[in-house]
């Protein structure tokens, strides 16, 4: 789903639009350049911190760069390595964890500033405390923005203005967190499997 909007595929029914204009009459380099698109895969290139979080924005200042990286949640990580915004990055991020690479990618998305900002699954590798943070700092830091998060985590998405619930690639649901939890059995039993599993 995530992947249509960057038009990285086409709809083949019905159509996508962005601020009320079919997204296939826009210019790719366009469309692009309103969005952020931080996928579950988090893929880092080989050179700085610094250069990947300047990937989509080449003047963003080094307060700029610490500001996205904290509300990411990546700002102390980065200041505990011995070169900071300078320490190497090898080809793909090899050699930071998962969580690491994700908080420098979704950091890299927020240095962009766009109208759009998509999160395909990519709180995923965080622990829920990390993740909790992030959502929170995220919400203050993107209100003048779209946000659209792809997640498995109920928890991830419960605060959202609006869910759609997709259930063996058809709409299940779609509503608020306590309008799904009245009508929708597929939300429900998500919700309640991933109740028990935090509890255990």
């Amino acid at each position: 789903v995530a992947s249509l909007i960057p038009r990285f595929h086409d709809v083949t029914d019905g159509s996508i639009q962005l601020d009320g204009t079919d997204i296939r009459d826009m210019p790719q380099e366009y469309l692009r350049s309103h969005l952020a698109y931080v996928q579950q895969k988090a893929w880092l290139f080989s050179g700085t911190i610094r250069e990947n979080l300047r990937y989509s924005r080449r003047d963003a200042t080094d307060e700029e760069l610490m500001h996205a990286a904290d509300v990411a949640q990546a700002g102390d990580f980065i200041r505990s390595l011995p070169d900071g915004l300078n320490a190497f990055v090898a080809q793909g991020g090899a050699n930071f964890s998962g969580g690491q690479k994700q908080r420098v990618s979704i950091a890299r998305a927020l240095v962009k500033r766009p109208e759009l900002y998509i999160f395909d699954d990519s709180f995923s590798a965080l622990d829920f405390k990390t993740a909790a943070a992030l959502r929170k700092a995220l919400a203050a830091e993107t209100k003048d923005a779209a946000v659209l998060i792809i997640a498995q985590r109920v928890s991830s998405i419960r605060h959202a203005d609006q869910i759609v619930v997709l259930h063996e690639g058809q709409m299940a649901g779609i509503g608020t967190h306590e309008e799904l939890m009245e009508t929708c059995r597929v939300y429900q039993e998500i919700y309640e499997s991933q109740t028990k599993e935090a509890e255990a």
